[in-house]
């Protein structure tokens, strides 16, 4: 084991009570990377920003939050930052809710842009504490990573009836959660310091299979916003449903991306994580071809529930086994699994636009069946990291 504390997991205290801070601090981080794609309608109708305008602000967030993960993970390594933590957390939340008081665009984009800048200073400090808490338990791991996915699940649904109600002013309403996780962590982080060791780093980077986890988790990360962007057109327009069953295709997918992740954990500590990873992305290809292929509007609800189980079920994995793979860079194994890769989703995002322009929202779901073959192998490409880690 190369990063856990200097204790052994057998007398470690239950799973939630080592990750219900981690669990909660990265479920508000990435709220606020959920709320990005909630409010840019909102600067649209209020503001009359033009399409190009709005899409810009969602480049914002995504060049804040991506293109610093690597250099913010070698701080984390190299320093020890662990206060990055917090302060991310907070920056988030700040540039998110001050976004809709600024008066013109180019405030509004920076205010968006240092937002996604502070989700990508929490993961890799977050994912370098979280793993150290967490020991070798990929369930424990799980809650960690569950807790983003509930965080990008909540933000619309707290969102939409602020906004409904107030306009894009109702951004302030979201900076207290911020301030509250950010003073917590930093006081964790001042109480802690100096006393929280961790065990000697053994075993060798091996960057091979660490790229081939980046290739996955990145195009799991496209299939995911794909789906998330396109589904509820999907199903209004070529399934001809109602915009409410619409809507609960989404929180289908959504809420089987919270627990794909979860179930993902439990099965890694089984069956272990190389395994674990193989089946997941095995999985998406025939949960994608029920979706297209099932008739009717309500039976392809399973299959959506299934395409976000089996995209999630390697998440929590991923970030743990790119830790193993990299033991003595965790931060920048973490920034890069649970930030760069993830925000690759994001960047993909108008190619499949395009797409859906040219052929309708099923063209671009059909675009995503590139992605599993891609996936499988990929994930051949990984191996047992080994006892050491």
């Amino acid at each position: 084991m190369t990063i856990t504390h200097q204790r052994k997991d057998a007398g470690a205290p239950p799973a939630w009570r080592r990750m219900r801070l981690w669990a909660v601090a990265h479920a508000i981080d990435d709220m606020y990377q959920g709320l990005v794609p909630s409010v840019v309608p909102y600067f649209v109708l209020d503001r009359h920003y033009g399409y190009v305008a709005a899409s810009g602000l969602t480049v914002a967030a995504t060049l804040g939050s991506s293109v610093p993960q690597p250099f913010l993970g070698i701080i984390a390594d190299r320093r020890n930052a662990a206060w990055m933590a917090g302060a991310g957390v907070g920056l988030a939340g700040l540039g998110l809710s001050v976004a809709g008081l600024m008066p013109g665009y180019r405030t509004v984009w920076c205010a968006i842009l240092l937002s996604g800048l502070g989700v990508a200073m929490f993961h890799p400090a977050a994912g370098k504490a979280a793993r150290q808490d967490a020991g070798d338990s990929a369930a424990a791991m799980s809650l960690f990573a569950a807790g983003g996915s509930v965080g990008f699940f909540l933000a619309p649904a707290l969102a939409t009836p602020a906004l409904i109600a107030l306009g894009v002013p109702a951004t302030g309403l979201f900076l207290p959660p911020a301030a509250l996780i950010c003073f917590v962590l930093l006081r964790k982080h001042r109480r802690e310091a100096g006393h929280r060791t961790a065990a000697p780093r053994t075993g060798r980077d091996r960057w091979g299979p660490f790229a081939a986890l980046t290739g996955i988790e990145a195009l799991r990360s496209v299939a995911f916003f794909g789906l998330n962007t396109f589904i509820e057109l999907y199903w209004i327009r070529y399934l001809h449903a109602s915009r409410g069953l619409a809507g609960i295709a989404l929180i289908c997918f959504l809420a089987g991306g919270v627990g794909g992740t979860l179930l993902g954990g439990r099965i890694a500590d089984r069956a272990g994580a190389v395994r674990t990873v193989q089946l997941g992305t095995a999985l998406i290809l025939p949960a994608l071809g029920g979706l297209l292929l099932v008739p009717g509007a309500l039976a392809p609800l399973a299959f959506a529930l299934a395409a976000g189980i089996s995209l999630n079920m390697p998440f929590a994995v991923l970030v743990k086994l790119g830790q193993d793979y990299l033991p003595s860079r965790p931060g920048t194994a973490a920034g890069v699994t649970l930030g760069l890769g993830v925000s690759v989703g994001g960047l993909a995002a108008p190619l499949l636009a395009l797409i859906a322009d040219d052929h309708g929202p099923r063209g671009a779901v059909l675009a995503l069946l590139v992605v599993p073959p891609l996936a499988l192998l990929c994930g051949l490409l990984l191996r047992d990291p080994g006892p050491a880690g």
